[in-house]
């Protein structure tokens, strides 16, 4: 199997994919196997997120490591998706004098890291403000 393929296989890298419970019908991102409140009466089943979200809180990242050192500063929120469940995700497209907690979020494909000049590409979801053109 070849790399991008492999990468392709892992279905919430490239999509909002977690799993949800029939029974009492929370959302879980990443998947679980198990619905932490029904236990083993839960239904849990394969469920795509719509993505879209507010932002909970945030942190302004101005020192980083050798790898995202030109990327500096960035913020890193954590985002309450629509469907209830919550995750930390980087944002673009927005300043950091513009950043407010409560806003509202959607996700977009970007590029999330490289191994070398001629190594790997990542990709994966990132977020920007719901009224920003996608232009990074």
């Amino acid at each position: 199997m070849t790399v991008p393929r492999f990468w392709r296989k892992i279905k919430n890298r490239y999509n909002i994919e977690g799993t949800k419970c029939k029974k009492c019908e929370n959302t879980y991102f990443p998947p679980r196997n198990l619905c932490p409140t029904c236990r083993r009466d839960s239904d849990i089943t394969d469920y795509k997120f719509d993505g879209k979200g507010k932002l909970i809180t945030y942190t302004v990242i101005r020192t980083a490591g050798d790898s995202h050192q030109q990327e500096t500063p960035y913020i890193i929120g954590i985002i309450e998706l629509e469907e209830g469940t919550s995750f930390t995700s980087q944002i673009v497209n927005c300043e950091i004098d513009q950043i407010e907690i409560g806003m509202e979020l959607e996700p977009v494909f970007r590029k999330i890291s490289q191994e070398s000049e001629e190594g790997l590409i990542y990709y994966g979801t990132k977020y920007q403000p719901v009224d920003q053109k996608t232009s990074n």
